[in-house]
C-alpha cells in the first residue's frame, strides 16, 4: 500500500477511534460490593458511631458493620426481625434498626425485636426516640415499648419522612406536605407551610431545606422576616439531603446519582452519576465520617467511599482500552500510555483518545516508551523489538493537539537488535540506546530521513557487562549510560566503554529501578528498599533509612517531584518520601486505594512527570494521575476505645468497658478471677491496616507499637491493676491512653482481717503453750532446784563434817610436834600452838556459815599454810595475790573451798620434791566471776597420784570439793593439768576453777 494511502487510512482510523473519548474518575471513588464481603449490594442507610464504625443497612442481606477492611453482618439468623432494614440510628452504644416488620433494638449483647408496621426514619428529639411509619409517629421507651405518638390527624395519617428542628420550630416532611410546628407535644396545632409529596429535611445556616419529589428543593430562610421560598429545580426525585464540605448541599436521587449544589447561590456545582464511576443512578444516602471522607449509599450498587484529594483515575470503565498499563510517557502536557496488549492510548485535557494499532502489531505488550525531538514515539515491545511511530502532521496543523498520521516502522533483531525483547530505551538527539530482557545493550544512531539504523554498538558479557538480565537503563548529566540489573549489578556505558559493579549492595537482591537527582544515584531494590550513593569513580551505596519506614521494600517505580519528593511505585500503592539534608527518610505518605489511589501495584518503571509537574503512575488497575495542589483532608487525631473485656476468655457484655474507663470505674474481680482479655480498636476508615498499638500494665514500660489488638493477662496478683492501652495511626500521631482499672480481691485466707485474726489465735495459742511451758519448767526447776539444794546442802554438811573431822593425823601430827618442840624449842611451840589454835577457831566459826568474806578465807588459808610450814620437813615459801575492783571483805565465797587444794599442793606436791618447794594463790574477779589459781612447783599431780596411798579423808575431801564446785558452776567449773617445762618436763601442778562472783551488797 502506497505510503500516503497508509497515513490516510490511520489518519483516518485515529480520526474513528477519537469519538470513543473517555473521563477520568474524578472525586476517587471507590466501590465496596458483594465481593468486599457486603451482605446485600442495595443499602438504604448509612450511620457512624461513636467508636467510629460505619453501620449499614440493606434491603434483604440485614445490617453490618464496617471498620475499613471487614464485614460484619447481623440478619435474621442473629435474631434481627428482617433482614430489610429502611434506617439506622445509633445512640450512645445501643444501634435502632428500623425494618420492614417493626424496631430492632442491637445492644451490646443481645437484640429486642418490637413488632410494628414498617419503621421508615427514626430521630432522636430530646433524648426521645420517635419513629416514622407510613401512618404518623411512634415513640419508643425502654419501660412501655412502642407507643403511638399523636401530632395532628392529617400527620397522624400521613408517611413521616423527617423532622428538623431551627431553633424555634419543627418541620416535619411528609408525603401529604411541608408542616411546621413550635412543640410535638401533641397540644400544639401544626400549620402547612407546602403542599407537595416531600421526602426529606435538613437545617443548616439559618435555611431549611426540603426535597419534594416531583418538585425538586425547597430552601426557606428560617432568620429573614419572609421565608422566601426559593425552589431549586433540580435534581428531583431527592430520596436525601445532607450538607458536606461546610457549604456543599448533596441531593441523593434515585434515577441520577447524586447533585453537588453551592448552597450560597443553590447553583448546581457537580454530578456524581454512573459516568463518574456510580454502578447504578439510585442513591439512597450520603455521610462524612470524622475523617471528612463522604460515603455514598446506593441501591443496588453497594456504597462508595468519595475522596477529595489529587488522584484522578483512568481505567477501562472510563476509557482505557484495558485495566493494565505497563509504559507510560509524557510529552508536554501530553500523556501516552501502554494499554495492556491493546496498544497504546493518549491523554490531553483528561480525554483519553485510543490510538488505533495496526493489525500486526495486536496483542503485542509495549513494556517501555520514549520520544526523540521530533516528536516521534519509540516503543519497545515483548517479542517484535522496537515500534517507531513517526508523527506526520496533515494540512496546517501545527502541534500534536492537531489532526495527525502516524506511520508505524519496526526497528527489531534482523535490523540490529540484541533481543526482540526490549526492557527500556532512551532517546539522546538522534542516538537510541536499548535495553533487552537478557542480552545486553544496543545502541544505534537512526537516520530519519532514509529509515535506515547506522553505527550500531552491542554491550554484552565479552564488553563487560556480566549480568545481561537489564531492569533499567537511564543516562547521567555527564554522558554516561547507567544500567541495573537482575542479579544486583550496576554499571555504565562511556565512550563504548562498559565500567561493571557487581553486587554493589552485597544483598543479591534485584534491582528494579534507578534514578538521580543532583550528584546523587538512588536505585530501588526487589525486597530490600531504596539505596543512594554519590556519583563517584566507584559508588558506596547506603540504605535509605530513617524515623519512618517504607510500607514496602518492593521498589518497582522511582521519580522525584518538583519539590524534590522521592515517590515510589510499590506492590501496596505509591509512597511520598521527604529526605533531609543528611540522606534521611524524614516522614513518608503512603497513598494506597483507600486514599485514592486506585491502581494499587505499579508496574515496572511505568511513571513520568509531565510539563505541569503533575506525576502519572501507571498500575495493574488503571492509569493514576497525581495532580500537586493544596487539596488537604482533615485529619484528626486517632482514638482508642475498649471493646471487650473477657474473663478467663470468656465475654463480659454485662458492662461496657470503653464507658468505665471513661468513667474512671473499678471492676471488682473475685480471687479465681486472674486470667483477663482486652480487645481494644481505633478506627481508621483510610488506613485500617496501618494503626498500631501499645499496652502497659500497672506503671510498667510500655509494649512494642504491634497491631496486635487483644492482650491476654493471666495469673494477675490480688489488689489494685490498672491496664493501660494507647494507639498511633499511620502518620504516627498516638491517641490519648486509655487505662481500665480492675480490683482483683484476695482469698479469705489473704486477707489482712483473717491474716490478722489467725495472728492472734496463734499468739494467744502460743501464749497459752509457753505459760503451760513455763509453769512446768518452773515446777521442774523447782524441784531440781530443791534436789540440788538439798545434794548441796548434803555436800556442805559433809564438808562441814570433813572441816571439823580435820585430818587425823594432821591433828595427831601437830600435837606431837608441839610435844617434841617443848624440849628443844620451847618459842617455836608457843608460835605453833596459837598458829593452830587460830586455825582450829576459824574453822569452827565458818563450818556455821554458807559463805565467808573471800578475806576470812584468805586468813584462814594463811593460817593453814603457816601450820603446815611449822610442821613440815622442809621448808618452802609461799605467796597469796588478789586482782579485784572490789574490796575482798565485799567478795563472798563458800567457806573451805580451797583448803582441799592447797593441802593437797603442800602434802603431795611441795613435800614430795626434791626443789624448795613455792606455793602461790590468785585470786581474780570479773563483773560475773570469782577465778582461783593454785600452782605449786612439786612432782605434778598425775606423778604424785601413781606413788601415794590416799586416805579417806584426803580422797573424800577432794571428791565432795569437786562436786560441790560442779553444782556451783557447772561440769566444766574445774581444771586440773601439770605444768610443762620446755623440754617436757613436769614442774609442777595448776589447779583453776571459778566461782560465780557474790558479794554482799
Amino acid at each position: 500500500m502506497p505510503l500516503y494511502i497508509n497515513r490516510l487510512l490511520l489518519f483516518f482510523i485515529f480520526a474513528y477511534g477519537c469519538f470513543y473519548l473517555g473521563y477520568a474518575q474524578n472525586g476517587g471513588l471507590r466501590a465496596y460490593t458483594l465481593e468486599d464481603g457486603l451482605p446485600q449490594s442495595q443499602v438504604h442507610d448509612i450511620v457512624q458511631d461513636d467508636v467510629g464504625y460505619l453501620w449499614l443497612a440493606t434491603r434483604g442481606g440485614g445490617i453490618c458493620r464496617f471498620d475499613g477492611k471487614e464485614f460484619k453482618v447481623w440478619n435474621e439468623g442473629d435474631d434481627l426481625i428482617s433482614n430489610y432494614v429502611n434506617t439506622l440510628k445509633t445512640v450512645g452504644d445501643t444501634l435502632f434498626i428500623g425494618n420492614r416488620k417493626g424496631l430492632s433494638i442491637k445492644t451490646r449483647s443481645d437484640i429486642i425485636n418490637y413488632a410494628t408496621t414498617p419503621v421508615y426514619k427514626i430521630f432522636n428529639k430530646n433524648h426521645q426516640i420517635l419513629l416514622a411509619t407510613n401512618s404518623g409517629l411512634l415513640s419508643y421507651d425502654p419501660a412501655q415499648g412502642i407507643s403511638k405518638y399523636p401530632i395532628s390527624e392529617k400527620i397522624d395519617k400521613s408517611r413521616v419522612t423527617g423532622i428538623a428542628y431551627d431553633g424555634k420550630l419543627y418541620w416535619i416532611t411528609t408525603n401529604s406536605g411541608l408542616y411546621k410546628i413550635r412543640s410535638l407535644d401533641g397540644k400544639t396545632k401544626p400549620i402547612r407551610h407546602s403542599a407537595f409529596n416531600f421526602t426529606a429535611v435538613l437545617f443548616k445556616d439559618n435555611k431549611i431545606y426540603a426535597a419534594a419529589y416531583d418538585r425538586g428543593v425547597l430552601e426557606v430562610m428560617t432568620n429573614a422576616k419572609s421565608y422566601g421560598n426559593n425552589w431549586i429545580n433540580e435534581p428531583k426525585r431527592v430520596t436525601d439531603l445532607a450538607i458536606h464540605k461546610e457549604t456543599e448541599l448533596w441531593c441523593a436521587t434515585d434515577d441520577q446519582g447524586v447533585y453537588i449544589v453551592d448552597s450560597s447561590n443553590r447553583k448546581i456545582i457537580s454530578r456524581i452519576g454512573t459516568k463518574n464511576g456510580l454502578a447504578v443512578s439510585n442513591v439512597q444516602k450520603t455521610i462524612t465520617d470524622s475523617q471528612s471522607t463522604i460515603w455514598i449509599a446506593t441501591s443496588g450498587g453497594g456504597f462508595y467511599k468519595f475522596f477529595q484529594n489529587n488522584f484522578t483515575h483512568y481505567d477501562q470503565d472510563n476509557g482505557l482500552k484495558g485495566n493494565r498499563v505497563y509504559a507510560v510517557h509524557a510529552i508536554e502536557d501530553q500523556i501516552w500510555a501502554s494499554n495492556s496488549e491493546n496498544g497504546l492510548v493518549k491523554i490531553d485535557n483528561d480525554h483519553i483518545h485510543r490510538i488505533p494499532q495496526p493489525a500486526s502489531l495486536r496483542n503485542t505488550k509495549i513494556k517501555t516508551i520514549d520520544s526523540d525531538n521530533k516528536g516521534n514515539l519509540w516503543l519497545g515491545t515483548e517479542g517484535k523489538g522496537i515500534i517507531l511511530k513517526k508523527i506526520s502532521y496533515l494540512d496546517n496543523a501545527t502541534s500534536l493537539k492537531d489532526t495527525f498520521a502516524i506511520e508505524n516502522i519496526i526497528i527489531n533483531k534482523k535490523r540490529g537488535l540484541l533481543s526482540n525483547w526490549v526492557r527500556s530505551i532512551q532517546v539522546i538527539e538522534d542516538t537510541i540506546w536499548v535495553a533487552s530482557y537478557s542480552r545486553g545493550i544496543t545502541r544505534f544512531v537512526y537516520d530519519y530521513k532514509k529509515n535506515k539504523v547506522r553505527n550500531i554498538y552491542k554491550f554484552a558479557k565479552r564488553s563487560g557487562i556480566k549480568d545481561l538480565y537489564i531492569k533499567d537503563l537511564k543516562p547521567d548529566k555527564k554522558g554516561r549510560m547507567w544500567y541495573v540489573t537482575r542479579d544486583g549489578d550496576m554499571g555504565f556505558v562511556k565512550n563504548n566503554k562498559v565500567t561493571h559493579y557487581q553486587d554493589v549492595l552485597k544483598q543479591g537482591a534485584s534491582i528494579n529501578s534507578l534514578v538521580f537527582k543532583g550528584d546523587k544515584i538512588y536505585l530501588g531494590t526487589e525486597g530490600s528498599g531504596i539505596w543512594w550513593s554519590f556519583l563517584s569513580k566507584k559508588p558506596k551505596f547506603a540504605r535509605l533509612l530513617g524515623d519512618k519506614e517504607l510500607y514496602s521494600n518492593n521498589i518497582y517505580q522511582m521519580i522525584f517531584d518538583r519539590t524534590d519528593h522521592l515517590w515510589v511505585g510499590t506492590e501496596r500503592g505509591v509512597d511520598k518520601i521527604k529526605i533531609n539534608l543528611l540522606d534521611q527518610i524524614d516522614d513518608v505518605f503512603h497513598y494506597g486505594v483507600n486514599d485514592g489511589f486506585l491502581g494499587i501495584e505499579t508496574c515496572l518503571n511505568a511513571v513520568t512527570k509531565d510539563s505541569s509537574h503533575n506525576l502519572w503512575f501507571g498500575a495493574i488497575y488503571g492509569l493514576t494521575k497525581y495532580k500537586p495542589s493544596i487539596v488537604k483532608k482533615k485529619t484528626i487525631k486517632p482514638k482508642i476505645h475498649f471493646e471487650n473485656l473477657e474473663i478467663a476468655y470468656r465475654p463480659l457484655d454485662s458492662i461496657n468497658p470503653d464507658k468505665w474507663a471513661k468513667e474512671e470505674k473499678v471492676l471488682q474481680l473475685s480471687p479465681e478471677q486472674t486470667e483477663l482479655s482486652f480487645n481494644y480498636i481505633t478506627i481508621d476508615l483510610d488506613h485500617p491496616q496501618d494503626i498500631e498499638y501499645r499496652y502497659r500494665l500497672n506503671k510498667t514500660a510500655w509494649s512494642p507499637w504491634t497491631s496486635e489488638q487483644k492482650q491476654n493477662l493471666a495469673g494477675l496478683a490480688f489488689g489494685p491493676h490498672s491496664f493501660t492501652a494507647q494507639s498511633r495511626n499511620y502518620r504516627w500521631e498516638q491517641s490519648d491512653p486509655i487505662t481500665f482499672k480492675i480490683f482483683i480481691d484476695s482469698p479469705f485466707y489473704k486477707k489482712l482481717s483473717f491474716q490478722i485474726a489467725v495472728l492472734l489465735l496463734f499468739l494467744a495459742a502460743m501464749t497459752g503453750i509457753s505459760f503451760y511451758k513455763i509453769r512446768k519448767v518452773k515446777v521442774k526447776n523447782k524441784v531440781e532446784q530443791e534436789r540440788l539444794q538439798m545434794q548441796n546442802h548434803l555436800l556442805s554438811l559433809e564438808q562441814k563434817a570433813l572441816r571439823l573431822q580435820m585430818n587425823p593425823h594432821f591433828i595427831f601430827n601437830v600435837l606431837n610436834g608441839i610435844k617434841a618442840m617443848g624440849s628443844n624449842n620451847p618459842v617455836k611451840m608457843n608460835t605453833t600452838i596459837n598458829t593452830f589454835a587460830t586455825l582450829m577457831r576459824e574453822t569452827l566459826y565458818n563450818s556455821r556459815k554458807d559463805d565467808i568474806s573471800l578475806d576470812q578465807e584468805i586468813n584462814t588459808i594463811k593460817h593453814y599454810i603457816e601450820v603446815e610450814k611449822l610442821m613440815a620437813s622442809k621448808n618452802f615459801e609461799y605467796e597469796i595475790n588478789l586482782d579485784s575492783d572490789y574490796d575482798p571483805e565485799e567478795v563472798l565465797i563458800p567457806p573451805m573451798l580451797i583448803q582441799p587444794f592447797v593441802e593437797n599442793a603442800i602434802r603431795h606436791g611441795i613435800l614430795k620434791g626434791v626443789k624448795e618447794g613455792v606455793l602461790k594463790v590468785y585470786f581474780r574477779t570479773t563483773e560475773e566471776h570469782l577465778f582461783c589459781k593454785i600452782v605449786d612447783n612439786g612432782s605434778g599431780i598425775f606423778q604424785s597420784q601413781k606413788a601415794k596411798l590416799k586416805t579417806d579423808h584426803q580422797s573424800m575431801a577432794l571428791t565432795v570439793t569437786t562436786e560441790r564446785l560442779t553444782s556451783i558452776s557447772g561440769k566444766d567449773a574445774l581444771k586440773i593439768e601439770e605444768v610443762l617445762a620446755e623440754d617436757g618436763s613436769v614442774t609442777g601442778t595448776r589447779i583453776e576453777f571459778h566461782i560465780p562472783l557474790k558479794t554482799d551488797y
